[in-house]
């Protein structure tokens, strides 16, 4: 953060709609995995912002084939889904045990800001069933997916940081 100076930023290369710079990019990450075995996590979808960039988090996605199978096997009891920022849990998206945004259903927008050069990761985790979801009437989870998806764009802001350094 800077103090005592002003950071011109040039607003007519924003979205009148959302403010993101009309020059942002997109990133989307996915992938679909075994079931990690007990105590284990896999990460299923990571994005590293680049130095100097910021962006937002639009859309993540579940899946695993219990529910691909049956829409009703929306409960992990033994799979918990975590969204980390720098190995941080990102509230409210930690130690879900359900499918929340289900991969393939248009799912839920998020719109979450990255701080510059964050790095975003979504996570399964094998865990003990402790007995309060009931287990996939569908039988046992043997693939988990997991998708992010949103944009990032330069830090106008490290910009102007840079130049007053030099």
């Amino acid at each position: 953060m800077i103090t005592g100076a002003t950071i011109d930023t040039d607003t007519s290369a924003l979205c009148t709609s959302c403010g993101i710079p009309l020059d942002s990019q997109y990133f989307d990450d996915s992938s679909v995995q075994k079931v990690p075995e007990p105590g284990e996590e896999l990460v299923l979808a990571r994005f590293e912002l680049p130095t100097q960039y910021c962006g937002m988090l639009e859309y993540f996605s579940q899946f695993t084939d219990a529910y691909g199978t049956n829409n009703a096997n929306v409960a992990t009891p033994e799979i918990e889904w975590q969204l980390l920022v720098n190995n941080h849990a990102l509230f409210p998206y930690i130690n879900l045990r359900r499918i929340v945004n289900p991969w393939g259903y248009g799912s839920y927008a998020v719109n979450i800001r990255l701080e510059e050069n964050s790095t975003l990761e979504l996570v399964a985790r094998r865990v003990t069933n402790d007995g309060t979801l009931p287990t996939s009437a569908g039988g046992a989870i043997n693939l988990v997916g997991g998708r992010i998806a949103g944009r990032f764009w330069f830090n106008a802001a490290c910009e102007d940081v840079m130049q007053r350094r030099h």
